[in-house]
């Protein structure tokens, strides 16, 4: 380290201007994350699900389509204009015979209005009008979107058309996209004042902000690129929501380290270091501890890899390559940076102290009370209990736990698309935008009336369904070969659900349904078919079922990263299993509390289905991030003194950095809720709530209780012993 130190410090002008030449050249030579996407929700879904493999059998059987995710909405509640309905079928009709040049790609046009009876519980009668529009294979969403609105300006407009939107999963994503885009500006800009607010009010410096923020800066631009360009090279749609989730990890974290150089660098200048030799000095004890804590953020989140759902192999990825810039950068920007502008950074607020005062007020320092009592052990046992106690209680709300998807609701109330399945909610119910098609396969089933009624009719009594639309009670506009194969080998359900198509409550109903299907079909006499699930809300349970058979593997797989690099830097194996099931528990809480928030306070009917599963990776990792910090400085005491003298004089010193750390951490991922997206919202609250309640209870009482309670045996098979780097100054956390 000492020579590594002095390369830094040597190199320290070659190594500024190469990190602002690799951010132009990346930002010039590299793609973005705008790219153009073939589906609405790739890389959102698990492409092999059996709800895709049914949905591909259903476009090889039947010669109409059922399943779209473009959706016309026409709606007066107090009752469409006389005619209306017959325009609405005279343009599908139009449209689906190629009679219009202009929308050629739109193979078939599909109207349903809430006076035909197809589905019996509508809430209205006479007031909507939707239509689902059917795409040439191969056409983009933009293309779609665009399309839609162009027939909805032919034929659902005018004053008394009622035309409210188009809807559907395309049209989401794309607000989504827009959504995302729109915000960004502003989250950069809020990001960067309130870390700069922080880091100027905690070293009274405004120019103790500008070093981590232009590093920050640099590696966004850097790591946005390189990841764009990565996904290119091996074939992975990266999502454009990765984002603004790369940008508030950069920051956050790379302020998360800043501090600590900061600060070791600031007191070594107090007590008269020449600049080149503070710097050399910090590097050497800082960066260690940053290089085993980037790591540990770096695998933790690459363990995302373990999951087979394409947003989680672009997810991980996506932040482990964020944190590895962000490493890269403290361990090589920072300290350069540092060697340039020496006491400059700390103007007006520097002031010089006499060295062997400030050792003699450190070592004369009374530990704080909270910090005298967790060092007891009967302190520490009481500590220790009332915390876990308490994130337990937070953990309660995992027992009512919903995953979904809020592709349409998680968008603001007034996006069109938001705003037009409201509409046609309203009218017909739910879950008539995107319905569930139930594939039946048996030889000659068409010429069975019997059986697929009384299929039906079961269908239709399941808890959840408002409707089910089949061969034999379908209007003729639904019926022929809409629901009844060519070969007459198989027929069509649409089932229509009484909550929104992707959420949570749908979900679980299909999922009854799903269990239930073989009684369903003996009751019906169809015990020989094959019965297949399409449609969103299959989609979403597949997906949602993949992410729950995913768990374990990525949880093994993060926890192994995270528990490797713990054992690595404190060399023992005790310690580092309860700092571990720490950091779980803190998680467990804090997903318990958004539970409790979303779920309970507001409403919602679900948690967006992957935001859990990302945040919890990120979260166990930034645990173990800050595990270093209090638990390296512990070790480091404990080599002079008692090991409960020494959790009483550095665990204080070291929540210090750290409360300051996890406010910046914690408001960087907080700025995400300006996405005005339900999953950043969701994102947003369980980092910051997870940060704060792992900084403040975990790190601050809880691990100084569990490191007093277990004793020396915490060291087991070594001793408290930390590599030889990081032991000039414990007072470098502080």
């Amino acid at each position: 380290m000492n020579a590594y130190a002095r390369l830094v410090v040597a190199l320290r002008y070659p190594i500024i201007l190469a990190w602002i030449a690799g951010a132009l050249a990346a930002t010039a030579y590299l793609p973005d994350l705008s790219g153009e996407q073939g589906a609405p929700l790739e890389g959102l879904v698990a492409d092999d699900s059996p709800a895709v493999r049914t949905e591909l059998r259903s476009a090889e059987l039947f010669d109409v389509p059922v399943l779209t995710r473009t959706v016309v909405v026409r709606r007066d509640p107090e009752g469409l204009a006389p005619g209306a309905e017959q325009v609405a079928l005279a343009g599908a009709l139009a449209v689906s015979q190629g009679e219009d040049p202009d929308l050629q790609r739109v193979r078939f046009a599909l109207p349903v209005v809430n006076t035909l009876g197809v589905v019996p519980s509508s809430r209205e009668r006479g007031t909507t009008v939707v239509t689902f529009l059917f795409f040439s294979p191969a056409t983009f969403l933009a293309h779609q979107d665009e399309l839609a609105h162009r027939y909805a300006e032919r034929y659902a407009a005018g004053p008394e058309a009622g035309f409210v939107g188009v809807t559907g999963a395309i049209p989401a994503r794309l607000d989504q996209f827009d959504a995302i885009q729109a915000a960004l500006p502003r989250v950069e800009q809020v990001t960067v004042l309130v870390i700069a607010l922080i880091l100027a009010l905690t070293f009274r410096a405004p120019g103790a902000a500008l070093v981590p923020l232009l590093s920050a800066g640099l590696g966004y631009l850097v790591a946005v690129r390189a990841l764009a360009a990565v996904g290119d090279a091996i074939g992975v749609n990266v999502p454009r929501e990765l984002e603004p989730l790369v940008l508030v990890l950069m920051l956050g974290i790379v302020t998360d380290y800043a501090i600590f150089f900061l600060a070791s660098f600031r007191r070594r200048l107090e007590e008269g270091a020449p600049r080149l030799d503070a710097a050399r000095e910090t590097t050497i004890s800082i960066v260690p501890i940053v290089l085993t804590a980037g790591l540990i953020v770096t695998f933790g989140t690459a363990a995302l890899l373990a999951g087979t759902l394409d947003f989680f192999r672009a997810f991980g990825p996506g932040m482990a390559l964020a944190a590895f810039v962000g490493v890269l950068l403290a361990v090589t920007f920072i300290p350069a940076a540092l060697a340039v502008f020496g006491r400059a950074v700390f103007w007006p607020s520097l002031r010089r102290r006499d060295p062997e005062a400030a050792r003699e007020e450190e070592r004369t320092r009374r530990p704080p009370r909270i910090a005298r009592v967790t060092a007891s052990r009967g302190g520490a046992l009481a500590v220790a209990l009332l915390c876990v106690a308490a994130l337990l209680a937070g953990a309660t709300g995992l027992r009512d736990l919903r995953l979904g998807f809020t592709l349409i609701t998680g968008l603001p109330k007034d996006a069109e698309a938001h705003r037009a399945a409201r509409e046609a909610s309203e009218g017909f119910a739910p879950g008539l935008l995107a319905p569930t098609t139930v594939l039946v396969e048996a030889p000659g089933i068409a010429s069975r009336p019997g059986a697929i009624r009384r299929f039906d009719r079961a269908l239709e009594r399941q808890s959840g369904v408002v409707a089910s639309i089949g061969p034999t009670d379908a209007p003729r506009a639904l019926a022929g070969n809409a629901l009844v194969a060519r070969s007459g080998d198989a027929v069509r359900y649409l089932l229509v659900f009484d909550h929104d198509p992707g959420g949570g409550p749908a979900i679980e109903s299909l999922e009854r349904i799903r269990d239930s299907m073989p009684l369903l079909q003996e009751a019906s006499g169809l015990s020989e078919a094959r019965v297949g699930l399409a449609g969103d809300t299959a989609l979403a349970a597949d997906t949602v079922g993949r992410i729950v058979d995913d768990l374990a593997r990525i949880a093994v797989a993060a926890l192994l990263a995270n528990l490797f690099f713990l054992v690595v830097f404190l060399r023992a194996l005790v310690a580092p299993l309860f700092l571990l099931a720490a950091s779980v528990l803190a998680l467990a809480a804090s997903l318990g509390l958004a539970t409790y928030v979303f779920q309970g306070l507001l409403g919602h009917g679900e948690l967006t289905y992957y935001v859990p599963f990302a945040a919890a990776v990120l979260l166990v990792s930034l645990g173990s991030d800050y595990n270093i910090f209090v638990a390296g400085r512990v070790w480091a005491e404990a080599r002079r003194r008692p090991l409960r003298e020494a959790v009483a004089v550095a665990a204080p010193r070291a929540s210090r950095a750290i409360a300051i750390a996890s406010i910046a951490l914690a408001a960087s991922f907080s700025v995400l809720a300006l996405v005005p997206l339900r999953p950043f919202r969701e994102f947003a609250f369980i980092m910051a709530a997870g940060v704060l309640v792992d900084s403040f209870v975990v790190r601050s009482l809880l691990v100084p209780a569990l490191i007093s309670l277990v004793g020396d045996a915490s060291a087991w098979p070594g001793r408290f012993t930390l590599p030889r780097t990081v032991e000039p100054d414990a007072r470098d956390a502080g």
